[in-house]
């Protein structure tokens, strides 16, 4: 049996000071993940605020048409939800989860309440948040500008390092709808990091064999995001380098 994720795996939550976790903690409620489960939709009244724990949401913008792409990756190093606590009471896009996993939720009034002591759950959200303007700010210019191969490589490692498990299960439709483009695409990018040597790719397995030369290969966008996480973020513990590269997550497509 499988062990109960703890608050502190979330690692804003981990953050607080004891007295501001004694407030909160009372008030989460650990929920199920399921791949796919839609937490947010878009212009629908929002009533939690999640903190992940070991999943990987993903906020995608929907057009009119149905066509998605994704605008950034949450993981356990923040929350989803910034617009309760910024004055609104929904957003323009929907959140949808790209690695199953648990998250823990706390009613809105409480995420308010709180905020509104203008203590330390303000100064990390705000900082969270400038951070994630980052993110979203990149991805549009990413998207823009740079090639699929070096999409998938940014998306890569900004899924890696989020992860608290080592495996990732998705379908080539699903990363092709965060990306915005055509599945056979996301195909061809993978085959090609699979002859630089950077990934394995077989029966729909893509394991990463040299994350130093994914990071090479990835535009700028990712260095950009990571950089200004670690200054916004100083709450976050350092990535740990992985030298056997069996322990390295892994992405199925």
């Amino acid at each position: 049996m499988s062990k109960k994720p703890e608050p502190q795996q979330n690692h804003l939550l981990a953050a607080l000071s004891p007295e501001v976790q004694g407030r909160l903690f009372p008030h989460l409620e650990l929920v199920q993940l399921p791949l796919r489960a839609l937490l947010y939709e878009s212009r629908r009244p929002m009533r939690h605020v999640y903190f992940p724990t070991n999943a990987i949401v993903s906020l995608q913008y929907v057009m009119e048409n149905g066509a998605s792409t994704a605008i950034s990756v949450v993981g356990n190093e923040g929350l989803l939800g910034i617009t309760l606590f910024l004055g609104g009471e929904s957003t323009p896009s929907r959140s949808l989860v790209q690695s199953a996993g648990y998250a823990y939720r706390l009613p809105r009034l409480r995420v308010k309440e709180e905020f509104n002591r203008h203590g330390q759950l303000l100064l990390l959200m705000l900082r969270y948040t400038q951070a994630l303007i980052t993110q979203v700010s990149q991805t549009a210019v990413c998207n823009r500008h740079h090639s699929i191969d070096q999409q998938l490589c940014r998306w890569l490692l900004l899924s890696m390092d989020r992860l608290s498990h080592n495996h990732l299960t998705m379908t080539q439709e699903f990363i092709s709808n965060m990306l915005g483009v055509r599945r056979e695409s996301v195909t061809q990018a993978a085959l090609n990091l699979q002859k630089q040597g950077v990934i394995s790719y077989s029966r729909g397995l893509i394991k990463v064999l040299d994350r130093p030369k994914l990071e090479a290969l990835s535009c700028e966008c990712y260095a950009v995001v990571k950089k200004e996480s670690d200054l916004l973020l100083n709450y976050m513990p350092q990535r740990q380098v992985i030298t056997n590269v069996d322990t390295i997550p892994t992405a199925t497509l």
